[in-house]
């Protein structure tokens, strides 16, 4: 199928930008700093085999996802207000070089948030 420049210049608008979305975490999940200053995400094990092995091998109910210190800052930046973008401008000032390459990073990063149901995008 051909596009005409006009079909192009309409498609090429609808792109948006990754760098752009506003992530926030999901408010379905706790959160909380622990004693050394990193985040961790409180996520009920849930399910069929979870609900087994809670009581046959007295597995937790509950576990907690530590995250990095890039992760943890990265956590506390997305309020809901702050683009992607922003966020990694935020990233560079905290940890310069060692941050490199951020936004291949950044990205991949709160993608998997999302993916995970930890993060959400607000509408712009």
């Amino acid at each position: 199928m051909r596009y005409g420049m006009e079909d192009r210049e309409k498609m090429a608008k609808k792109k948006e930008n990754y760098l752009d979305f506003i992530p926030r975490a999901n408010v379905l999940f706790e959160w909380k700093k622990n004693k050394e200053g990193k985040v961790e995400i409180k996520v009920q094990n849930k399910g069929i085999f979870n609900k087994i092995a809670q009581i046959f091998f007295k597995r937790p109910k509950y576990s907690f996802i530590e995250l990095d210190e890039f992760g943890s800052f990265i956590w506390e930046q997305m309020d809901g207000r702050k683009t992607i973008y922003e966020i990694g401008n935020e990233v560079k000032k905290q940890f310069g070089a060692k941050a490199e390459p951020i936004y291949e990073r950044l990205s991949q990063f709160i993608k998997i948030l999302h993916k995970n149901h930890f993060v959400v995008y607000v509408k712009m």
